[in-house]
């Protein structure tokens, strides 16, 4: 199983904290609202809208927040601001490779942050590119072995056309193309199998193992980057001992 898996199935299972909370809704809004603006205000015809509300939903954000989220994205509400998409690209402790996905209203503003955060933390920002190529956009799903059937899982991502599954001593993770992961994903929903994670994912090609001071301060600039207002995913391609993650992460 892949570290940067194993931390998100982690902040999954950990659940946000209440100090967080705020936080993750203001992220979750700001994809409805751009999701909204790009793509229109239907989720059936809009497969991103679908994706945002489906992850607003799963964090118990109020629907009539939704609801508001998708009338600022559509201009029915005003005072709404414009958000802008950017990618940025770089580099971590032992040269682990990050890709970092935001949504801002001020590109100089969270450029100077992003850039910042990195270099306080062993990491540095690159050029456009270099490491994009090391990452293929998934549907990602995740599992604990001891609440399901692993047999089960295996056969109905197999039937509902899983690209892989993988497994350790304590997750089951199932991956699929895009366009195949929300018929994945309805098809476990419908036979009531509980999961830890269900997401569209930068999935890395291979991995940087880490250890020691570096396993810690990956997972420090990890926390520091996704808590950042503009920040929306970040991926990272390092690999860390499952019973190392779990010890810093505690």
């Amino acid at each position: 199983m892949s570290g940067h898996s194993k931390w998100s199935s982690i902040k999954h299972k950990k659940g946000a904290a209440d100090a967080k909370r705020g936080k993750i809704f203001t992220k979750l809004i700001r994809e409805i609202t751009t999701a909204a603006r790009i793509g229109g205000a239907d989720p059936e015809s809009n497969a991103r809208l679908r994706v945002a509300i489906d992850n607003a939903k799963a964090e118990n954000m109020p629907k009539d927040n939704i609801e508001r989220a998708i009338k600022k994205g559509i201009g029915a509400l005003e005072g709404a601001e414009a958000y802008e998409e950017y990618n940025y690209e770089g580099y971590g402790p032992g040269g682990v490779a990050i890709l970092i996905e935001v949504l801002t209203d001020n590109k100089k503003r969270t450029t100077a942050e992003v850039r910042h955060i990195l270099s306080r933390l062993n990491g540095n920002l690159g050029e456009a590119g270099c490491v994009s190529w090391l990452f293929s956009k998934k549907g990602f799903m995740s599992f604990d072995k001891k609440a399901v059937d692993g047999d089960k899982i295996m056969e109905l991502a197999l039937e509902a056309g899983a690209e892989d599954i993988t497994d350790d001593e304590n997750e089951i993770e199932v991956y699929t193309e895009l366009s195949n992961f929300e018929n994945l994903k309805k098809v476990i929903e419908e036979n009531k199998i509980p999961y830890i994670v269900a997401e569209l994912s930068m999935i890395p090609q291979n991995y940087v193992k880490l250890e020691g001071k570096n396993a810690e301060t990956m997972l420090k600039l990890m926390d520091a980057l996704e808590d950042s207002d503009d920040v929306q995913k970040v991926y990272a391609n390092f690999d860390i001992d499952s019973a190392e993650m779990e010890r810093l992460t505690s």
